[in-house]
């Protein structure tokens, strides 16, 4: 594996040498989401929203330069042993940020379109009948509609109406979703006290619990 000419700390010091790689901006949010399953670029630029597509091509260079990533044939980028051994560093930075910093959230934190995005890729319709399950999200303080379309277990996002019969549809205010999409409220909690809704049949919605799989970081 390749070293990395000191660029910050210019320090000689394991601490300061993983800060000069992984203390950038943006650095441990890309690590986060190769972390959890994504691979394509253009996926990894849809999740990071605020990070532009030459920043993070710069970011994916250096990984792979620093021997955490490589690039497959087909475009995407497969953590290497060394980026797979991240996990439990940064996983538990989220522990403590969860313990320590994690407050309410800020209104410029709530980003429907976002969270959306996230929670499609932790989705389990397998106990759904056929082959494709349609999910519909409703925000009662956001105009935007959005739909998830599973076809064969591969999700996608849809933000205008795709033409198929939605199974279930989830409403829900923006906060109250990505607190119970982050783990900070129950989802039993919420649909009891109004702050989350699973509107269609009986026999799917009382699936939801098990069909909405939370955030990697919710447990803890």
């Amino acid at each position: 594996m390749s070293t990395i000419a000191p660029a910050g700390y210019g320090q000689y010091c394991p601490i300061s040498r993983a800060l000069d790689l992984l203390g950038e901006r943006w650095s441990l949010l890309i690590l986060r989401d190769l972390l959890t399953g994504t691979s394509r670029f253009n996926d990894l630029a849809r999740g990071l929203p605020g990070l532009s597509r030459s920043l993070l091509t710069r970011r994916l260079r250096r990984f792979e330069r620093a021997g955490l990533v490589s690039k497959t044939e087909d475009g995407r980028y497969i953590l290497t042993d060394a980026g797979y051994q991240l996990e439990p560093i940064l996983f538990g930075l989220g522990a403590w940020g969860a313990r320590w910093t994690f407050g309410e959230p800020e209104p410029a934190e709530l980003d429907a379109q976002l969270l959306v995005w996230w929670m499609h890729t932790r989705l389990d319709t397998s106990s759904f009948p056929g082959k494709r399950h349609v999910l519909g999200v409703r925000f009662t303080d956001d105009p935007h509609r959005y739909w998830i379309v599973v076809e064969s277990g591969v999700p996608s996002v849809c933000d205008s109406d795709p033409g198929y019969p939605v199974h279930v549809t989830i409403t829900s205010d923006v906060s109250s979703l990505y607190q119970v999409w982050l783990g900070r409220v129950p989802i039993h909690h919420a649909v009891r006290t109004g702050r989350l809704e699973f509107v269609g049949p009986s026999a799917l919605t009382r699936r939801m619990d098990s069909v909405l799989r939370l955030s990697p970081v919710a447990a803890r």
